[in-house]
């Protein structure tokens, strides 16, 4: 499969798509004024402490307080360079931490709609091939390289930080990119996470809370931390300036990336390349349209992701039940991508087209979870429910693409419906009749909407008319085409 990274970079925004054979995977978006918190690590102050949510609220410097649950403390209690005590029952919350005090917090997820990042006083930094906990002294090796080689490769990784011991504990996981690394790379990679770290206690001895301590890397950066595979052909950005400092960079850290880097040079925008942008639009929609004629109908709330799935125009097959299983089949492969697309997290539920028969339903479901296991993000499907339903979870860590690039509906406030203008005709009368009761104004003036004062004009005219001649006091119309539909005020004169 052959993979391609196309940055768009702008002092003000950085865009980067993943495209696999011509058909965009995953898009990733970081505002220069909106950037990411995740991996930042803070040195906070503890707002509020309540027990009976065991959590408590700090105070990080953000506009709103960050949340730490009594899971996410170290151990559980112990203290930093501590190892981290197994099959022990947790410690109360108020036991451990108390209003005023200092602590040294990171985020891992984003602040998300209302609530307020999260937070974990377990601190982990990633490297180029390694993730540094310096809390704990485990050895470990990615879960995505294959079992029979974690073993020799993890009693490697484990003698050479033995060897390398004198520069302090601290415990060290292989990533999946620092599989076929030579003993001297990862030697470099645990002296610089380490002298990371020693920056980081040293900050957090010298400067009050809250303050920022470490900033994770941006996400021009993380892309040849994070995204790159053996799979990768090219990387290619619009910016020379840019593109200068990814190949020091990369030299740096990443020197096996270095060469598939490409200044783009085209007189056409980068993203034109694969229609990125036309990909984004759809990114934004409810309906995602299948090539088979079915289509996927996308809602996403705050507590939950529903995807529903429809054969739409789809008649091809021999038969009703092989329509609806090849409708079901594509529509697996199209929404795990539009996860990905999307950045959705959370709780997913999918609604295939109801199968009657067995197989089909293991065969849809096995191929979901094949194209799940292809996310960069942990992923965990079910089977199917009594009501023909599957559940799954998608971790979130950052806002999802819609909540980023959108706001909702001035008019609507989100609901996606608005009152019809005859509904706001009659709130209208409903409001002039309860303020005649109240006051004795010698006028009452309507501003309203255009086609809220059209019908008044047309069809409700009769019924205004009326009121008027009931309350004994002339009512005006006054158009206002800022007005929303729904949005009115009634001037007494």
């Amino acid at each position: 499969m052959q993979q391609d990274i196309l940055i768009n970079w702008s002092p003000q925004e950085t865009r980067v798509a993943v495209v696999e054979n011509g058909a965009v995977q995953e898009l990733h978006v970081e505002r220069t004024l909106e950037r990411g918190r995740v991996g930042n690590v803070y040195l906070g102050k503890v707002a509020r402490v309540l027990p009976g949510m065991q959590s408590a609220f700090i105070d990080i410097g953000l506009e709103r307080a960050a949340f730490l649950h009594v899971a996410d403390l170290h151990a559980n209690g112990g203290a930093p360079g501590e190892p981290v005590r197994q099959g022990q029952p947790l410690v109360p919350i108020e036991k451990q931490v108390f209003e005023g005090q200092a602590l040294m917090v990171q985020v891992i997820k984003d602040p998300i709609g209302t609530k307020g990042a999260r937070l974990s006083t377990q601190i982990s930094i990633a490297g180029r091939l390694l993730v540094f906990l310096p809390q704990d002294d485990h050895v470990g090796v990615s879960q995505k390289i294959p079992s029979q080689q974690r073993e020799a490769l993890r009693a490697r990784l484990q003698a050479l930080v033995g060897e390398a011991s004198s520069g302090g504990g601290g415990g060290f996981i292989l990533r999946t990119n620092g599989e076929e690394a030579s003993d001297g790379e990862l030697a470099e990679d645990i002296a610089y996470l380490r002298k990371t770290w020693a920056r980081i206690r040293q900050a957090a001895v010298t400067l009050p809370p809250p303050s920022l301590l470490h900033q994770d890397l941006s996400l021009l950066e993380r892309v040849l931390r994070d995204l790159v595979t053996d799979e990768t052909q090219t990387i290619r950005i619009d910016s020379r300036e840019q593109f200068g400092l990814l190949q020091s960079f990369g030299r740096e850290f990443m020197p096996q990336a270095v060469e598939r880097l490409q200044l783009y040079k085209g007189e056409r925008p980068i993203f034109d390349l694969f229609s990125i942008d036309e990909e984004i639009a759809k990114a934004l929609g409810r309906r995602v349209e299948l090539k088979s004629g079915g289509y996927l109908i996308v809602d996403q709330t705050e507590a939950l992701t529903t995807v529903d799935v429809n054969t739409g125009g789809f008649v091809g097959a021999r038969n009703f039940d092989d329509t609806i299983f090849k409708t079901n089949l594509e529509a697996a492969h199209a929404i795990a991508r539009q996860l990905r697309l999307r950045n959705l997290g959370g709780i997913i539920i999918v609604d295939f087209i109801d199968m009657q028969r067995e197989d089909h339903r293991e065969a849809v479901l096995a191929e979901f979870r094949k194209q799940l296991a292809r996310d960069r993000v942990k992923t965990m499907a079910g089977g199917f429910s009594q009501l023909g339903l599957v559940e799954m979870t998608r971790k979130r860590t950052r806002e999802s693409l819609a909540h980023m690039l959108c706001e909702p509906c001035p008019s609507c406030q989100g609901s996606g419906q608005v009152k019809t203008a005859r509904s706001v005709c009659y709130d209208i009368l409903r409001e002039i009749l309860r303020e005649a009761r109240q006051f004795n104004p010698r006028e009452y003036r309507v501003v309203a909407s255009p086609r809220v004062v059209e019908l008044f004009l047309d069809e409700e005219s009769q019924h205004l008319a009326g009121l008027s001649d009931f309350i004994g006091k002339p009512i005006s119309l006054q158009s206002e085409s800022a007005m929303g539909q729904e949005q009115y005020d009634i001037v007494l004169l």
